[in-house]
């Protein structure tokens, strides 16, 4: 932990390839309420410009816990934990079945009370494609 600050400009990653399955992108509808055809049938979304069902955004986010578990490791912290996001977008969708990974790079690290807090430019690739699926500027908070 007390290296954080020294990883600014290092890059991590990348992970990894993890696919998405139709039933993985069912049961997180199901959880979220978030029933978008576009997502859940595969009839409707042939119509749409995707072409097929596609993986939520929100779910492809929430693979950057695992994913980057893989790839960034804190050691000698107490805790730690998400403190949100400075910016995200979803430049291209993840197709039901594709595959993603994550790689970054910390962009700052701060000291805050009791701990350090550090951003990380993550980037969400899908197997195949040359623009990302996902960008997020996260905020990260180490503690002792």
């Amino acid at each position: 932990m007390t290296e954080l600050p020294t990883l600014v400009g290092s890059e991590f990653g990348p992970s990894s390839w993890r696919e998405i399955s139709q039933d993985e992108v069912n049961r997180f509808a199901d959880l979220t309420g978030d029933h978008n055809p576009v997502h859940l049938d595969p009839v409707f979304a042939a119509s749409t410009p995707f072409g097929g069902t596609i993986v939520h955004g929100y779910f492809t986010l929430c693979l950057v816990a695992p994913l980057m578990a893989e790839v960034f490791e804190v050691t000698e912290v107490g805790l730690g934990v998400n403190y949100g996001l400075n910016r995200l977008r979803f430049p291209a969708p993840v197709p039901v079945g594709g595959r993603v990974r994550v790689r970054g790079i910390v962009r700052a690290a701060t000291e805050v009370p009791g701990g350090t807090q550090i951003e990380a430019e993550v980037t969400f690739e899908v197997e195949g494609a040359t623009k990302p699926v996902c960008v997020a500027d996260m905020v990260l908070r180490y503690y002792a």
